[in-house]
């Protein structure tokens, strides 16, 4: 572990699952997960009700956090950077304080009890490092076993908090008796979802919003099952995932008929979700029709997330609390995490955008692409971290996996893809990858990747020779004229051979005049 970085770990004592995940922060290369478990003990079953946690649920929980310190331990967190936060089964429990104290007792752990609005203010800190929050404000919330937190924020900060009763174990406990669930029960369900959720549908309507950010276990599986539906049977990672209306409607109708038998057999179902999936999915389908979202956003990070960050801010004095700019500060952690050579990287990416800006009316792209090629062109070279040979295909494969903060599939799969034609072949439909991208985006990456291909060429030397370049066409002819600070000699041979794709993108003829700085 290196001299500047920090360790922490941060456990969640929820309803239906403990969770903890171990990170490790370090100036250059942000927040990296170094190992994350979870264990689905649930502490709150039967307790929902008595308001009483159970000897053998408590003696679960004891023993799940002893493995938890171990592992923490292993990892080289100290024992006073392992928080612990209890949310709504040990929070309503009247021997709370028992449980608590043979915790502390057993294993030395001090665990925080927090309250419902703590609980949603850390679920914003975790989900806004995760999903791109707009101008336009978002519905977050994150669906617990014994609570919801709804959250509705927009990129300058929160304008509302709120923690409801109406958890999947909550609600699977009260309402549903029969399987699989009848239409007595859904009703019921739907009538108490909508009358919890009034105050925030208001505000949600007062402001504007129109998408939603969804977090937990059960908007996971929710995502998960409706890959399985749609055929895709890819392990990568959810956040950033959008789920339509259309979606989730085809995987309601075709989940809440099932008996619990078989819902088992379903793809994607956590076993030990099999029975709270249903309250689930009446709870999706009434937070899209009463919210009238047209998507909700999957967001990889929550509660545990957000403790970290805010533990991490608390020690940095504030630091972190200015606007966030999740995908320019993911880029760069991933850049890091891959030993880049970051002067190269930079350099491309200046030379790119350049290109870009002046042949705008030869391509046609917009600024969202501008941003994405800029992202491509500064990862380009990760794949080198595991080998130079085929670099480039190393490069697609650590962008397409790295969960990246901020993007949507499809943008990560541009970036992938324009990374992974730096060099060697150009775009082609036999690649699986890029044939995955629709025609628009297919387009973009077949000018993007000739634009990254030219500046890689220009920065051949690895040098940062050219300070600048001006493009110019006409009559079917584009000169790029390059100023530096010596004889770019190398970087036009190297431009030269990598020029051709573009001129077949782009119809045009490619020469390079050079002018040296004064």
């Amino acid at each position: 572990m290196a001299s500047d970085a920090l360790r922490v770990a941060a456990i969640d004592l929820g309803t239906n699952s403990f969770h903890m995940v171990i990170v490790e922060e370090s100036l250059q290369k942000g927040i990296v997960e170094i190992d994350r478990v979870k264990d689905m003990i649930c502490i709150g079953k039967g307790s929902i009700s008595s308001k009483l946690l159970g000897e053998e649920a408590m003696q679960a929980g004891v023993a799940a956090l002893k493995n938890f310190l171990v592992l923490a331990r292993q990892h080289g967190v100290a024992s006073e950077n392992i928080i612990a936060f209890a949310t709504s089964a040990i929070r309503e429990a009247r021997n709370q304080n028992e449980f608590i104290r043979r915790v502390r007792e057993e294993t030395g752990l001090r665990i925080r009890v927090i309250s419902g609005r703590e609980e949603a203010e850390f679920i914003y800190y975790g989900v806004r490092n995760a999903v791109r929050l707009g101008t336009v404000p978002d519905l977050i919330f994150d669906i617990g076993g014994g609570s919801v937190e709804f959250v509705i924020a927009d990129r300058f900060g929160v304008k509302l908090l709120e923690s409801r009763k109406i958890g999947v174990a909550r609600m699977f406990e009260r309402f549903v008796m029969s399987d699989p669930v009848s239409d007595h029960e859904i009703s019921l369900l739907r009538q108490f979802f909508a009358a919890e959720m009034v105050s925030a549908a208001d505000k949600a309507s007062e402001l504007g919003v129109k998408r939603g950010i969804a977090s937990s276990g059960t908007a996971e599986n929710i995502a998960r099952m409706i890959r399985s539906m749609n055929g895709d049977e890819a392990e990568s990672p959810l956040n950033n995932l959008s789920l339509s209306r259309r979606d989730f409607n085809r995987l309601y109708r075709s989940v809440l008929p099932l008996r619990s038998a078989e819902r088992r057999k379903l793809t994607g179902l956590d076993e030990k979700r099999v029975d709270l999936i249903v309250p689930g999915l009446i709870l999706f389908d009434a937070i899209f029709r009463i919210f009238d979202l047209g998507e909700i956003i999957i967001s990889g990070s929550a509660l545990r997330e957000g403790m970290v960050l805010h533990y991490l801010q608390q020690m940095n004095e504030g630091a972190g609390q200015t606007e966030l700019d999740i995908r320019r500060e993911s880029v760069y952690e991933l850049g890091f995490r891959c030993n880049w050579n970051r002067a190269h990287s930079e350099q491309v990416a200046m030379l790119c955008l350049q290109l870009f800006d002046q042949l705008c009316a030869l391509h046609g792209l917009d600024g969202r692409y501008r941003e994405l090629l800029e992202y491509s062109a500064l990862l380009h070279n990760v794949g080198t971290f595991i080998s130079i040979s085929s670099h480039h295909k190393h490069s697609q494969y650590i962008i397409m996996n790295a969960d990246l903060r901020g993007f949507t599939p499809a943008e990560t799969l541009i970036i992938g893809n324009v990374a992974r034609y730096h060099r060697k072949s150009p775009p082609s439909e036999k690649h699986s990858l890029y044939a995955q991208l629709r025609p628009a985006a297919s387009k973009a990456v077949d000018v993007l990747s000739g634009i990254l291909r030219v500046a890689n060429g220009l920065e051949r030397g690895h040098r940062q020779n050219i300070l600048s370049l001006q493009a110019s066409a006409g009559a079917g002819k584009i000169v790029i004229a390059l100023q530096g600070r010596h004889e770019p000699d190398i970087e036009i041979w190297a431009a030269e051979l990598m020029k051709s794709w573009l001129e077949e993108v782009l119809q045009c003829s490619i020469v390079f005049e050079f002018s040296a700085y004064d």
